[in-house]
């Protein structure tokens, strides 16, 4: 049987448009300087708008879990529908941005289409690439990485435009993640789609406790992660200040900064593959974790230092991510994979929320010392994993 052209390599199909779908996510983050300054936005506004479309995933990955859609129907249909409809969504939001609640409602709308793309791009790798599942979800979850960093590439290179053309920018980049992952289809490695799922079955492997332990671990990750990532373009301010550097630079940086995790994210898989899942997972956290109670103290260090720090962290605080979700689908049962990683994404990000609300909210008042409020992710993942006696995964 001859292998379509576009199905003999799967994963970097399947990468690209998760490249592609989740430029979505921080879009108006990558903008938010320019929202600021022409629509009077605070720091606390753009928390805002980030908060719900976390809040739009929360609800979407749990809706998926509780119907069963990850499981009933094909992964890449679900995938290619909610690219659409979030291309759609994200682009109102360029209508909407000075009109509140509706600028809210789209980000959140924003966020229900992302719980289409990210859990079922998991799924998909599963079932197109089964074998070094931790070396092809770090691809994923780079492309991820690199997707959240995307709208400060547009802005950065869209400078002399107004902020809506990056916008724009990131819904026809998933339109064609969408496209792409349509014309893939779904892997031949998964039990075909169908049956009746309940919310209990996504639950089902909390019963493992090995399982417990690698999702305490993601969640302390979650805590630290996002907020570290709306964080990005504030911490790079500051020291493109002290620099008295062109403002323009922040976007550039603060792409660098974030991107820098695809590298952490590939570098963590291929360790992955001799060392195991968890050895990575347990380095990585620890490494951020040390980043985020040092930078505080260091207020003073020339700018240079501190970006220079910015960027290693930028590199570990996601390199662990694949790698959980590489841990949780090992426990996960076979027939209920996309339900279980959409519930444990679910718990996860809703953690997200208090972490972004507190550092946005007290950033005007505390300054670079705001990132002390991540640093209870990386302890308290660190503990759970403690259960995890194996060294090799």
């Amino acid at each position: 049987m001859t292998i379509p052209r576009w199905q003999r390599h799967p994963l970097l199909i399947i990468v690209l448009a998760q490249l592609c779908g989740t430029s979505l996510w921080f879009s108006v983050n990558g903008v938010g300087l320019a929202l600021s300054r022409d629509l009077g936005l605070s720091e606390a506004d753009l928390g805002r708008l980030t908060l719900t479309v976390q809040a739009g995933f929360i609800v979407g990955t749990l809706t998926i879990a509780a119907t069963g859609l990850a499981d009933r129907f094909r992964a890449s249909r679900i995938f290619a529908a909610s690219c659409l409809a979030g291309a759609l969504v994200n682009g109102g939001f360029v209508l909407a941005a000075a009109h509140p609640p509706l600028d809210l409602l789209l980000r959140f709308a924003t966020g229900l289409c992302l719980a289409g793309i990210y859990p079922l791009g998991m799924k998909l790798v599963i079932g197109w690439t089964p074998r070094h599942t931790g070396a092809a979800l770090a691809w994923l979850v780079g492309m991820l990485t690199l997707g959240t960093a995307l709208p400060h590439l547009l802005r950065g290179s869209t400078l002399s435009l107004p902020w809506e053309w990056p916008l724009l920018g990131a819904s026809t980049l998933a339109l064609v993640g969408g496209a792409m992952v349509l014309a893939l289809g779904d892997g031949p490695h998964l039990p075909p789609p169908g049956g009746k799922v309940r919310l209990l079955d996504g639950l089902a492997a909390l019963r493992e406790r090995r399982f417990r332990a690698v999702a305490g671990g993601y969640f302390g990750h979650c805590w630290e992660l996002y907020a570290f990532w709306m964080l990005t373009p504030f911490l790079v301010m500051r020291e493109v200040e002290r620099l008295t550097a062109p403002p323009g630079l922040v976007s550039w940086l603060s792409f660098g900064i974030i991107a820098l995790g695809l590298i952490g994210c590939v570098g963590g898989g291929s360790l992955s593959r001799r060392r195991g899942s968890l050895w990575v997972a347990r380095r990585a956290l620890a490494t951020s974790g040390m980043i985020c109670l040092a930078y505080p103290l260091l207020p003073g260090a020339p700018p240079e230092l501190l970006l220079g720090l910015l960027a290693l962290w930028g590199l570990t605080v996601i390199a662990d991510s694949p790698q959980f979700s590489a841990l949780a689908a090992a426990t996960a049962p076979r027939e209920r994979i996309g339900s279980t990683l959409a519930v444990m994404n679910a718990v996860g990000f809703s953690l997200t929320i208090p972490a972004i609300s507190l550092t946005t909210t007290l950033w005007a008042l505390q300054g670079t010392r705001v990132v002390w409020w991540l640093l209870p992710g990386p302890l308290l993942g660190l503990w759970a994993m403690q259960r995890l006696a194996d060294p090799r995964n």
